[in-house]
């Protein structure tokens, strides 16, 4: 499976994001060529060569009006407590500066559709656009507690994010992965300055983002993940953890602009996996006080609700009693309702994990014309071998009609010349 995988041990950033995918394509110029000539209101765009730590990377500079937005824009917007921020260059916003006011337009949500419509980019980038900017405006929007519609965002701001964004979209739709990956992601530690004051890291709209996806702090004082750096994160990755085993093909490096101890940087893994539908989960469970019926009916309900299989094994527990040990084999998307009905439907306290990769033959079901009529027949193959059975309902319905043994009916069945 085609897979990206994003190191966010030093947090994430629009920038960052946008040049350590940019070093994962083959003609890096040709794409900040194609972004430049979006004519996205006032931007240009640059990729530099950086170094953090001796590690070489990609910084990407945008620029609004020929400018680079200062990290004094970053926080200090002119508004009436109606916009917030979402801005996210890979500086990790470490700021200790008297206050500044800047007289611009202020865009709404619907504002920045207009202007996503008018990209010449495919319907999917802009409907990824779209997604990733209605989750920072509903954080703007729980953060400060007002609907979405009186969300805005300030007007250099919007034209930098929206330059970061768009190219995170357009370099997805390129490399065109399967599934993306990201670590738990670092946020940093410490306070950022904004027009409303002085706020904890990560700031309020950022750690509204990342609900639900593991993060940490850490010694470093800097805003390391921004709103847009979440956003872009949580609507593209559709996992959250350790890097999984795969073969890698290109590693792209990038760089933000601050240094610190560790190297500034999200580093992106492009290369294959193993395709999660062969992962399963195994749940157990010992059982000593329960009756048969109920761990029959309790194994009725796991199967009807899609376990791929359940079973009993007889085991010796504690005080020399003897036991039943459950297990139930499940897809992993399944894992949290089996283990509710686990608990539900038996007497347990505790139930184990286990996860593994399984080996499969290809399975496919054919219709057989036979003397009986139309059997079913299970055709498995693979690994060099293949295997059929006939569907045992087909079988046993034929046997209870003819008064005769299943291994009668399969031997009838295989006989070309039979004559009911």
């Amino acid at each position: 499976m085609k897979t990206i995988y994003l190191d966010c041990s030093m947090g994430a950033a629009g920038d960052m994001l946008t040049a350590a995918l940019l070093e994962l394509i083959p003609d890096r110029q040709q794409f900040i060529d194609k972004i430049n000539g979006l004519n996205i209101p006032g931007i240009s765009i640059t990729a530099q060569e950086s170094i953090k730590c001796g590690i070489k990377g990609t910084h990407v500079s945008v620029k609004v009006n020929g400018e680079e937005e200062s990290e004094d824009m970053h926080h200090h917007h002119d508004h009436d407590y109606e916009e917030h921020h979402h801005h996210d260059h890979g500086e990790h916003h470490h700021h200790d500066h008297e206050e500044h006011h800047y007289h611009h337009h202020h865009s709404s949500l619907h504002d920045i559709e207009h202007i996503v419509e008018d990209l010449n980019v495919s319907d999917k980038v802009k409907k990824d656009i779209i997604a990733v900017y209605s989750l920072i405006a509903e954080a703007e929007s729980h953060v400060h507690g007002m609907p979405v519609t009186d969300i805005h965002f300030h007007e250099v701001g919007t034209m930098d994010a929206v330059a970061d964004v768009t190219a995170v979209c357009m370099l997805m739709e390129i490399l065109n992965p399967q599934k993306v990956i990201a670590s738990p992601v670092h946020v940093g530690s410490g306070s950022v300055r904004c027009a409303h004051g002085v706020l904890p890291v990560p700031a309020p709209a950022t750690a509204y983002i990342l609900k639900d996806i593991p993060i940490y702090g850490g010694k470093i004082q800097s805003e390391l993940c921004t709103p847009t750096g979440a956003a872009l994160l949580k609507h593209f990755a559709s996992q959250f953890g350790d890097m999984p085993v795969m073969r890698t093909v290109a590693i792209g490096y990038g760089m933000g602009k601050k240094d610190f101890e560790a190297a500034n940087c999200v580093r992106a893994f492009f290369g294959d996996t193993q395709d999660d539908s062969d992962k399963i989960v195994l749940l157990e469970c010992n059982l000593d006080d329960i009756t048969g019926e109920e761990m029959g009916f309790a194994q009725e309900r796991l199967l009807d609700a899609g376990a791929l299989d359940v079973f009993m094994t007889s085991v010796q527990m504690k005080k020399n009693r003897p036991g039943i040990m459950l297990t139930v084999i499940c897809k992993k998307e399944d894992k949290d309702k089996m283990v509710d009905l686990i608990f539900r439907y038996t007497t347990t306290l505790g139930i184990r994990e286990n996860t593994s990769y399984r080996y499969t033959l290809s399975r496919k079901t054919e219709s057989v014309e036979t003397p009986f009529g139309e059997v079913r027949k299970k055709v498995s193959s693979g690994y060099g071998v293949t295997r059929e059975k006939y569907e045992y309902e087909d079988l046993a319905d034929i046997a209870k009609k003819k008064g005769i043994s299943l291994s009668q009916v399969k031997d009838l069945i295989c006989q070309k010349d039979y004559q009911e």
